[in-house]
């Protein structure tokens, strides 16, 4: 059996397909992103779910399914089968009783983003890739620095000033060469592609812009639906900003149909954006098939702060294709919920994950959620990571001197 069951590489817009064993960037036809493929008839007759509860507890034990062709080309820290978590408290308080958490936050560099990392770097030191760029809100830059120093490439990561200061020293202490913009994920874009046109050597690792970061986001999906017992949940509330772990995950759900290893209905995927940055919403409120930038894009929840994603055909199609919706939430609202979570779960959520559980909140009360749904919120990263969300002077918090008398 191959380590890998890749065949090809699939145009998203025109679906013109290329080999896959150099390194590609966006289709060469339309520039739109290119989707690995694989052969699932061979997969289909070797390979039962049952084979896969025997190997190690990482994302590598759904290798068939990943785009590395070999397994001495994996580069891993660690990484997958992150915990789903019962949510029963905060569920009972928000009137679902069935919520469940995907915590992201336990994963090699802190979140979720260690999964793309670990596969799309793998993949591009696998295709003889030295050294890449890529624009990042901050823990993107943080995971592909990691894994560029574990498999010996140079990274090159392009980060907006506000991104938070924990992950630009995650690139510095991992050697990354690191530049700091003014502006939004965007801008940083900009000096990237400025960057690779100067250096025909370097490799464009931008979101949907190679091929492979996905396939590693995807594993989440994977992950929910075998911990579950192969039975998938009937909602996944996403935080979503470039979308590329929605996308993902709702490929490997098709995967898995054609597979015969689900089957029925899917989950009905939910996208969760910040008012201040909400451009998936806005299309899909609007019934649009792609997105309109968002104008002075700004919201606590540094890492969905995307005025326009890519991939939003793609994350679109997901929501309308498996009767989800996309909702936005304020600033306010997700950092009261980041705080009860922790208050009534013990779990210190990142500004992003709070956004999903905000959205579980909001859906309830609106009806579009009900008592007996099965719902996985995705948290994407440890809330230690953004300290800020949770501020120490709060009224009558005492104050002690080393002689142990108190005041404020």
């Amino acid at each position: 059996m191959r380590f890998s069951q890749l065949s090809h590489l699939e145009c998203t817009r025109c679906g013109a397909a290329c080999a896959p064993d150099r390194p590609r960037q966006l289709c060469g036809r339309c520039r739109a992103p290119l989707l690995a493929r694989y052969d699932l008839a061979a997969l289909r007759s070797s390979v039962r779910p049952a084979d896969i509860a025997a190997r190690p507890a990482d994302l590598w034990r759904y290798h068939e399914l990943l785009p590395v062709r070999e397994a001495d080309a994996v580069v891993t820290l660690g990484e997958g089968m992150t915990p789903l978590l019962p949510l029963s408290r905060y569920g009972e308080l928000i009137g679902l009783p069935r919520l469940l958490m995907k915590d992201e936050g336990l994963i090699p560099t802190g979140s979720f983003k260690a999964r793309g990392a670990a596969v799309g770097v793998s993949r591009a030191a696998e295709l003889g890739v030295e050294r890449f760029a890529m624009p990042t809100n901050g823990n993107a830059g943080a995971a592909w620095a990691a894994y560029a120093a574990r498999a010996g490439l140079t990274a090159t990561i392009v980060m907006p000033a506000d991104a938070p200061e924990i992950t630009r020293r995650e690139c510095v202490a991992a050697g990354a060469d690191v530049h700091v913009v003014e502006g939004v994920i965007s801008d940083a874009g900009r000096v990237v592609g400025e960057l690779v046109a100067a250096g025909p050597s370097v490799y464009d690792a931008s979101t949907l812009k190679e091929p492979y970061r996905i396939e590693g986001k995807k594993t989440m999906g994977l992950e929910i639906v075998e911990q579950l017992g192969w039975r998938p949940p009937d909602v996944i509330i996403y935080p979503t900003g470039g979308g590329v772990g929605l996308i993902g995950i709702y490929k490997v759900l098709l995967e898995l149909r054609e597979l015969g290893w689900i089957s029925g209905a899917l989950p009905r995927l939910v996208a969760v954006q910040a008012e201040g940055c909400a451009p998936i919403v806005r299309a899909f409120e609007r019934g649009e098939s792609v997105s309109a930038p968002w104008p002075n894009a700004h919201t606590v929840a540094f890492g969905i702060n995307v005025p326009k994603p890519l991939g939003d055909f793609l994350i679109l199609e997901a929501l309308t294709a498996t009767s989800g919706t996309a909702i936005s939430v304020s600033d306010h609202e997700l950092l009261a919920d980041l705080r009860q979570v922790a208050e009534l779960e013990g779990a210190f959520i990142c500004p992003e994950g709070a956004a999903a559980v905000t959205a579980a909140r909001k859906l309830r009360g609106a009806g579009w959620l009900s008592l007996d749904d099965q719902v996985v919120v995705l948290n994407t990263g440890t809330g230690l990571k953004y300290p800020a969300t949770v501020p120490l002077d709060l009224p009558g918090m005492p104050v002690r001197s080393a002689d142990g008398a108190t005041g404020r």
